[in-house]
């Protein structure tokens, strides 16, 4: 009996531990639904962030005192023309009557009211320089075009900076400071019609180095550019199906020529077959800040893979934008970057550890870095993603001069491939009406600094709805140039942008209130575990009442 006795008191020991285990779970449980718990420690936390090997992805290292380097004001290597210049084969000269959606999207004619009624123009005597594949002199241009110089080749009757063999800067220029003739009725025009373009040819992709020319340069006067007559200007909704676009860079047609367009390659640096690189356009920014640049746009870029290292050429690049910046007092603007077959779109796991890397941009300590967005407001689907992107502006169906030489028109249309006419696009066409609005900026408030008037366009543009107000896609947001022009910005010069979001004091959105059925479900848990805790008890002091004592306890 005694031994009966001590295994049932046993299973009554076993029993006590199995009902605090479960009183303690269940409390546990109960806890979970109480206000303000439920706060997973760090270890249980989940992570997207990649490990960090110590390699530089977001943030490009720092100089470190790389010198600036020094401008040779010449090609790096020796070049030569492999394709035909853009040309109007047909001589035919067209003036596109409708405005720009970006024009409109921005209200680019209220600012050059403001302004103008501020200093008496929109512009005048703010210099940008445009490093690009050169920029020819338009009528619309008024001699507003100055010569900074070339790196590409010296043309033998024009000066150094005004042979535009691809297009692609005078168009570029055309979206800063081009100025139709009213008489005309033209809707296009400049943001800054009346500042002063320097032109700097850096890079050409119909210019190629002397030993990899294979094809002898074709003639230019049968190649029709985006004014010819199989692809005549439209206003937008009447543009027939056509070869998707990608780039930013010109696209050779089946004619023989090259167009100011944006087939797969891009505006990239150092391409086999093209001319320019790293070196030549850091020292065209040198060049131009030296030349008394106000603003510097640079439609170009170089895009490799992120591998923790950078490269002596991108040292010297960063060490010329952060001198044209903090010494020579220049607004330095760039274009994102277009995805292409070579430079893939920033979509890894982790945004601060890009798998793609695009300077200048890289650089954003001293650049504003500019993506593209479309008609619908929403981001280009070409633009490149990364840490580094500042705003954003319109970068789709373009509306710019028509680069041909002796062309008086207008051109929103470029050739593909086959021939096809598609629409000009592309963040090298984004980057240039954020420079015209630095311009803007930089009139109506000559004693703000560089870093004031970048740290005002990006402070003043239109936050997205992300953590800090701003994101990879476009930054700080798409541009307000009314605001950047008319706010109140109390501290320009602040290091740093720290917006602040707005919080909706707002029910949710089915308007039902939780923490009544929370504190409710709280305490129906409690009641239940203090029910089991006494139905617990008094069955074990049952039990114990109703157990036969041992026979040695018996009288």
């Amino acid at each position: 009996m005694a031994a009966a006795w001590k295994s049932r008191g046993t299973r009554v020991r076993h029993l006590g531990r199995t009902g605090r285990a479960t009183t303690v779970l269940l409390a546990a449980g109960i806890g979970m639904l109480s206000p303000g718990a439920g706060v997973l420690p760090a270890w249980a936390q989940p992570t997207t962030v990649a490990p960090d090997d110590g390699g530089y992805y977001a943030t490009a290292p720092p100089l470190d005192g790389f010198p600036v380097p020094a401008d040779s004001g010449k090609p790096d290597e020796t070049y030569e023309m492999s394709k035909g210049c853009v040309s109007s084969g047909l001589g035919e000269h067209i003036d596109i009557k409708s405005r720009p959606w970006g024009q409109e999207y921005l209200q680019i004619d209220k600012l050059q009211e403001i302004v103008r009624a501020a200093t008496g123009s929109a512009g005048k005597g703010i210099k940008v320089a445009v490093i690009d594949t050169g920029v020819r002199q338009h009528p619309y241009f008024q001699d507003r075009v100055e010569s900074g110089g070339d790196y590409v080749a010296t043309p033998s009757k024009l000066p150094p900076g005004l042979e535009d063999c691809d297009g692609h800067g005078t168009e570029v220029a055309g979206i800063i400071a081009a100025n139709p003739d009213k008489d005309k009725g033209i809707g296009f025009k400049g943001v800054a019609p009346d500042a002063t373009i320097l032109s700097i040819r850096q890079s050409s992709q119909n210019y190629s180095k002397k030993d990899q020319t294979s094809t002898p340069a074709a003639s230019s006067s049968n190649v029709p550019t985006s004014t010819g007559e199989s692809q005549k200007p439209t206003s937008g909704s009447e543009i027939p199906p056509t070869q998707k676009s990608t780039g930013s860079g010109s696209g050779q047609s089946d004619l023989g020529g090259t167009q100011p367009g944006q087939t797969n390659g891009g505006r990239q640096q150092s391409q086999p077959g093209t001319a320019g690189s790293l070196n030549t356009l850091s020292q065209a920014v040198v060049r131009a800040a030296n030349a008394g640049a106000s603003v510097i746009n640079m439609s170009v870029d170089s895009c490799r893979l992120a591998d923790g290292k950078i490269s002596d050429p991108e040292r010297a690049l960063q060490a010329a934008m952060h001198y044209a910046v903090e010494v020579k007092n220049v607004v330095v603007v760039a274009a994102a970057g277009n995805i292409t077959d070579t430079c893939k779109q920033n979509d890894q796991l982790n945004p601060q550890q890009p798998k793609t890397i695009v300077t200048p941009p890289w650089f954003s300590d001293d650049v504003l870095s500019v993506g593209a967005i479309d008609t619908s407001g929403g981001v280009a689907s070409f633009s490149v993603n990364g840490p580094w992107v500042s705003v954003a502006a319109p970068g789709t169906e373009i509306t710019s001069l028509d680069p041909a030489p002796n062309s008086t028109g207008l051109a929103n249309l470029t050739i593909e491939g086959g021939n096809q006419p598609g629409q000009i696009q592309g963040t090298s066409f984004a980057a240039p009406y954020v420079a015209g609005v630095a311009a803007l900026v930089r009139a109506k408030y000559p004693a703000l600094n560089a870093r004031d008037v970048m740290q005002r366009i990006k402070s003043t543009a239109q936050h997205p709805a992300a953590p800090g107000g701003r994101d990879n896609f476009v930054g700080y947001g798409v541009i307000d140039p009314m605001a950047a022009l008319t706010s109140n910005v109390s501290n320009d010069a602040m290091p740093s942008i720290k917006p602040v979001q707005s919080i909706a004091d707002l029910p949710p959105a089915d308007g039902r209130d939780w923490t009544p059925i929370v504190v409710a479900l709280a305490g129906a848990g409690g009641g239940l575990v203090a029910l089991l805790i006494t139905v617990f008890v008094m069955h074990t002091a049952r039990r114990k009442q109703s157990t036969p004592k041992p026979p040695s306890a018996r009288v």
